[in-house]
Parts: structure tokens; sequence; C-alpha cells
């Protein structure tokens, strides 16, 4: 099974692309993980379609099973930053069912929770658990696509959990 995590972002999307070995979800392989760059000069239009066309072409490339994303969450003082995030996961979501792969959204704490045991661990902390459950020579950079594996891998967990309870 391969699992595509995506960290939707407008300047940046971060991808991971991860290959499961087995049915509950652990044996698990870093294929490619990366970032999409926008360029700010460009209209938010022309930004959303860098992104879509980008995702369609690693998702033709890797032919994911399952994609992971970080859901959406706000802060009540950057409400517009919520709203970006939603633009892009829009156009991810959108190429995600016109390739017929099902999306499974999870909550930043949740993603930090899943590979650290604490909710709210830091940005080098899970940097670190992804270096060590992927066993990384170094610490995966950009944070961008560190976040994207980190979404992976937390599909890939939850899997496992739902073999083991099932």
């Amino acid at each position: 099974m391969t699992v595509l995590g995506i960290d939707p972002g407008l300047n940046i999307t971060g991808y991971g692309v991860l290959q499961v070995h087995d049915a509950n979800g652990s044996g698990i392989t870093l294929i490619e993980a990366g970032v999409i760059r926008t360029q700010q000069s460009e209209t938010t239009a022309r930004r959303l379609l860098e992104i879509a066309s980008e995702i369609e072409g690693i998702m033709a490339q890797f032919k994911p099973d399952a994609m992971a994303i970080e859901d959406l969450y706000s802060h009540y003082q950057h409400p517009k930053t919520a709203i970006i995030m939603g633009h892009a996961r829009g156009v991810v979501f959108l190429k995600a069912a016109e390739a017929g792969i099902e999306v499974f959204s999870y909550a930043s704490t949740r993603i930090k929770k899943s590979l650290t045991g604490n909710g709210r661990a830091s940005k080098a902390q899970m940097q670190r658990m992804v270096q060590s459950t992927l066993q990384l020579p170094t610490i995966p950079e950009p944070p961008d696509a560190a976040d994207a594996l980190a979404i992976a891998l937390c599909h890939c967990r939850s899997l496992h959990q739902q073999a083991v309870f099932s």
C-alpha cells in the first residue's frame, strides 16, 4: 500500500510518499518527500492551479492507495491562515477525488500524539521522530516535507491500530 501525506499551504505544500509493506500498517519505507512552492507574485488562482497540477503529477507518478492530510484548523488571531489553507486543501481534495483516492484527514494534535505521544510536540520533536521512525540518516528537510511524512505516518499507525483491534 502506498500512502501520500500532504501538508497543505498556499506558499509551500509538503508531500511525503510512504510504502507500507504489510496490511497492518507496519514495515514502512520512504519513497519520496518534497515540497511544492508557489510564487507569491502570482494570483491566488494561479498558485492553486500550480498546486493542483503538481499534486496530480505526484499522484500519477506514485499511484497512492490513500491520501492523508492535515485537518483545517484556525487560530482566532489568524483566521485568514485557515481560509488560505482551506483553498489549498480544496484543490488537493479535488485532485484526489478525480483520481479515486480516498482522503483521510487528521488533526495536528492527533498527528503529533501519534508520533511522539504528546499532542503539543514541537516541530523539532516531530522532525526527530520522523527521522527515527523512517530510519533516516538526517532530519527530513524542509519542515513542510517532514510534516507531510508525519501525516502519512499517522495514517499508517491508524491502519496498524485498526488491524490490531479488528
